[in-house]
């Protein structure tokens, strides 16, 4: 079984970290994202599957915010099918 998955990377400030993944996850074709601080430190790993919608997404939503709060740059990496 072979899925076409493609990677992308922006790199973004901490303030408009929350708006660009509730973006991402609305445009329904991102399967993981990946917050990193400047030196490539996994800071947070959202796996998105179909059924991941609404409630089950607050929590999430919750952490990206904090971690908005804290960080001033980041990289997001996407992976969609």
């Amino acid at each position: 079984m072979s899925a076409n998955k493609k990677e992308e990377t922006f790199e973004i400030k901490g303030e408009d970290l929350l708006k660009k993944i509730k973006e991402l996850i609305k445009e329904g074709n991102v399967r993981k994202i990946t917050i990193k601080d400047r030196e490539g430190q996994t800071l947070l790993v959202i796996p998105l599957t179909v059924g991941v919608i609404g409630a089950l997404i607050a929590p999430v939503l919750a952490a990206v915010g904090a971690l908005a709060a804290i960080i001033t740059e980041c990289t997001i990496s996407i992976e969609r099918r």
